[in-house]
């Protein structure tokens, strides 16, 4: 009635054929196959389940940039860059430095420029610095100061109008000490 699965037991060794069933195998149904030729083969990505998010406790603190292809979840303390998929900056979090993600949720607080396609500030949001956003909802009770901009590329680096007057006045200030210098020269 029933019989042992071939599910867990290795294949036919070399030179020796499956053709042969014995005994109870061959009342045994065999599980289907796939080849790739046939088109029933399952994609390889539907297999892999997403990662879940890295978090980063309330406990730690991080002086660096940080980059991730995936989730990130804040509850501590970042000192510099972060570039992920999506960003979320808990209740307790703070971030200092420049954010870029697809998707960001801040219920903490953000000192510097934000940059995502979806920003989301919740009411328990303190963000000290420029949005670039494709889209963005601030809820009641957030807290905000700086400038909003909307762009359909906000995480292409080429479009902040910031870099623009941050180099000028590292120019001035290089060919400032030696305008003095010719003056005197000439009286």
């Amino acid at each position: 009635m029933f019989s042992k699965s071939r599910i867990n037991e290795p294949g036919p060794k070399a030179g020796e054929s499956d053709t042969k069933p014995t005994g109870s195998e061959s009342a045994m149904p065999k599980p289907p196959t796939s080849s790739p030729a046939s088109g029933n083969a399952p994609a390889p990505t539907s297999n892999k389940a997403k990662p879940p998010a890295s978090t980063l406790s309330s406990d730690l603190t991080v002086v660096g940039n940080m980059r991730s292809t995936g989730d990130i979840l804040v509850e501590g303390t970042i000192e510099g860059d972060i570039r992920a998929h999506m960003l979320t900056v808990g209740e307790s979090a703070t971030v200092k430095g420049e954010v870029v993600a697809d998707d960001v949720v801040v219920n903490g607080r953000i000192v510097g420029r934000l940059r995502g396609l979806k920003v989301r500030l919740t009411s328990t949001a303190r963000v000290e610095g420029d949005i670039i956003h494709k889209t963005i909802a601030i809820e009641s009770g957030a807290h905000f100061e700086g400038s909003v901009q909307r762009q359909d590329d906000p995480l292409n680096n080429n479009n902040g109008p910031r870099k623009q007057p941050g180099a000028a006045p590292q120019q001035a200030q290089q060919s400032t000490p030696a305008q003095p210098a010719p003056k005197p020269a000439q009286s």
